[in-house]
């Protein structure tokens, strides 16, 4: 049974998890050259855009049970929970069946393996609210749940419409990679002006003492 304190946030939820699929949708009609492409990074694109997916529908399940009278959020969180780990389990399949791991794949990985652990812990705040259907500390974890979902969405989502991506690792890096370059130029600069023709002869005529005027 949900309580009323917490039968708003799931109504206020549900809402929002059907606009943002609304969205999702308009986003990938915009990538789709990019979802389309054989490349690796055309499956790396079509991971986000189901991983957006399935967080925001995951979300709006459980909410619209949620408002069911009687208790359906339990049944709802459990069959969509094992669902979310079937997907996940897909998509780390197609990962290594890639075999091109590189930085943005890792990335990748770790936000499949976070969406894993929501997903097994949904699965669990499951089955406890089928055995004890007065816990509404569960309740209230499930809605906790939904929330992590619709951040883990939204980050798949901004990854899937090329986002800028601006992370202090990132920033760090460039920082060291743009020095680089210039204290080398600089380095390379004064080897050039030391080893110049005449410049042995400029300072020796700076040296020699002037000659007497006959």
């Amino acid at each position: 049974m949900v309580p009323a304190d917490i039968h708003d946030f799931f109504l206020a939820s549900s809402g929002v998890a059907g606009a943002l699929i609304g969205l999702l949708f308009v986003a990938i009609s915009v990538s789709a050259t990019r979802l389309a492409t054989a490349e690796v990074s055309g499956q790396l694109h079509r991971i986000r855009a189901n991983a957006a997916l399935t967080s925001f529908i995951n979300a709006l399940t459980v909410s619209l049970f949620a408002l069911v009278p009687g208790e359906k959020i339990a049944l709802a969180a459990t069959i969509v929970g094992v669902l979310g780990l079937l997907f996940v389990l897909a998509s780390l399949l197609s990962l290594i069946r890639v075999r091109h791991m590189r930085w943005p794949m890792a990335r990748d990985a770790a936000f499949l393996a976070g969406l894993g652990v929501t997903f097994v812990l949904q699965l669990m705040s499951g089955i406890d609210v089928q055995h004890h259907p007065g816990d509404l500390g569960t309740v209230n974890s499930l809605a906790i749940l939904v929330i992590v979902c619709f951040f883990i969405g939204i980050a798949r989502a901004w990854e899937l419409i090329g986002g800028p991506n601006i992370g202090f690792r990132h920033e760090v890096v460039a920082l060291v990679r743009q020095g680089e370059p210039a204290s080398e130029g600089a380095r390379g600069a004064s080897a050039g002006a030391e080893g110049a023709p005449g410049a042995e002869d400029l300072s020796g005529q700076e040296q020699a003492p002037d000659e007497p005027s006959g």
